[in-house]
């Protein structure tokens, strides 16, 4: 009988054992596959391409042990701004043992607000510290509504603005703590691999500012240009490999995706040190790549020294532009006191001390006083500028010299033809000579009938004048044009 009774119970022990490894076995199947994480810590290089049109390119590595066969693997600290159409991950140890079966971007970012919202319709705690009994209680209640604020049924009670903390049981999944790129993945190798992630991101930029400082004759400067890099990403970036990419890239832009985001070569020609970027042309863009590595962190805008030269010739013009309205009608009261502009002119020469792709920016100008301290006199922006091609800046316009202008004559000879005479005038205030360039836009098919100055026809519907003129003088002069259009 005892034995009967042993075998029994032996049998009985041994179903309970199959059961639990039954049971351990379907829990383990029904968790799906394994989760791992690999977080910024396991970084091993990082390397950054910014372009001009508020857009980066990341390759993030990272340096992970993964099991064989088909897992979940969570690449977190990504930046927050992806765009995850644009993300692509590969094995740098051996591209053919990994496959990327699905992807995705968990962008529902762990914050009071939303850990409250994932909880409406739940139980939580609500912890109050009761300082007449100096004892800690704690009861249960079901979140109603965050909606202006948390609302809490306890018991068969409504009531909000609850003065104590409020204990929630776990993190739900559907909330990253960061933001994390999701894979799953198929691998046959259990060798520690190096991941490569690329994606593109928006919110980092940046831009081209420079610094000319004129000498006391306005005929040489001193040029110093830096790099601003704005980042607002959403992830920092830790001895970064910095590229700068400088043209007009074009982008197609996705109405979902702007909704999200919403919501959610010569540098041997300078003068001074070894510039910190090497300049190449790619494609049909330039690019600058920084000599060593740099960190950029999230939120931070920082500054990088681009290029540097002195004494470089430059030219500086008073200009007196005309307006194309005066020849389209008659016109009986004349301007009698017309701004004349100044602007700053350099060739972008190697002999120069320049000769190299200057990305656009904005250029701002100083100038000593009589007493050396440095003054600015104006800034203007220039677009990208490649080798051997002029800079123009205009600064603003002259105090001490002015222009004016009157229409002398009107006639309409037939249906498309007219005679249209002027005379332009110009002041000079100044205590030296001046030498002002008159432009002026004459529309239509044009003939200078006669002129008392020179001119020089520098386009279709340009003529220039060059006009000297002494100090507290004035100079004026005249000119009729035949126009057909």
């Amino acid at each position: 009988m005892e034995r009967k009774l042993y075998r029994a119970a032996l049998l009985a022990l041994v179903v309970a054992l199959v059961v639990d490894i039954a049971d351990a076995a379907a829990a383990e199947k029904s968790e799906g596959p394994k989760r791992l994480a690999t977080g910024v810590e396991d970084q091993s290089a990082v390397a950054l391409t910014i372009y001009n049109v508020n857009l980066g390119l990341v390759k993030d590595q990272r340096q992970t042990t993964l099991p064989a066969g088909t897992f979940e693997l969570r690449f977190m600290d990504v930046a927050s701004q992806i765009i995850p159409a644009s993300v692509q991950v590969r094995s740098l140890a051996g591209p053919p043992s990994l496959r990327v079966l699905e992807q995705r971007y968990e962008y529902d970012l762990l914050n009071p607000q939303r850990l409250l919202e994932k909880y409406v319709g739940k139980e939580v705690r609500l912890y109050t510290e009761n300082q007449y009994t100096e004892r800690d209680e704690t009861v249960t209640a079901t979140l109603l509504s965050v909606d202006g604020g948390p609302v809490f049924k306890v018991d068969e009670d409504i009531t909000f603005g609850h003065p104590g903390r409020i204990l929630f049981p776990k993190v739900p999944d559907s909330l990253a703590s960061r933001p994390t790129l999701v894979w799953l993945l198929e691998n046959t190798q259990t060798k520690p691999q190096r991941l490569e992630a690329t994606y593109l991101t928006n919110a980092i930029n940046w831009r081209a500012d420079y610094a000319l400082t004129l000498n006391a004759r306005d005929d040489r400067a001193d040029l110093s240009g830096w790099v601003t890099i704005d980042n607002k990403s959403g992830a920092a970036y830790a001895n970064a490999t910095l590229k700068l990419v400088a043209g007009d890239v074009n982008r197609v832009r996705d109405d979902q995706e702007l909704r999200a985001r919403v919501l959610a070569k010569e540098a041997a020609a300078f003068k001074a040190a070894a510039p910190q970027f090497k300049e190449e042309e790619f494609f049909e863009y330039h690019i600058y790549t920084l000599q060593r590595p740099s960190t950029l962190k999230n939120n931070q805008t920082k500054q990088i020294s681009l290029v540097t030269a002195e004494q470089v010739p430059v030219k500086k013009e008073l200009v007196y532009f005309g307006a194309r309205q005066y020849y389209q009608s008659r016109y009986g009261e004349g301007v009698s006191n017309q701004k004349v502009s100044v602007i700053v002119e350099i060739q972008n020469k190697k002999e120069n001390i320049l000769g190299i792709p200057l990305p656009k920016g904005v250029v701002r100008v100083y100038k000593q006083d009589a007493e050396g301290s440095l003054q600015f006199v104006g800034e203007d922006s220039i677009d990208h500028t490649p080798k051997d091609e002029k800079i123009r800046i205009k600064l603003g316009n002259a105090f001490d010299v002015v222009g004016g202008r009157k229409q002398t004559d009107w006639k309409k000879l037939t249906a498309d033809t007219y005679e249209a005479a002027f005379e332009i005038s110009v002041r000079n205030h100044k205590k030296e000579e001046v030498v002002v360039k008159v432009v002026e836009p004459i529309p239509g098919a044009w003939t200078m009938l006669n002129s008392s100055h020179e001119y020089k026809k520098t386009d279709a519907r340009m003529a220039e004048f060059t006009l000297t003129v002494p100090k507290d003088k004035e100079v004026k002069m005249t000119y009729s044009v035949k126009m057909r259009f």
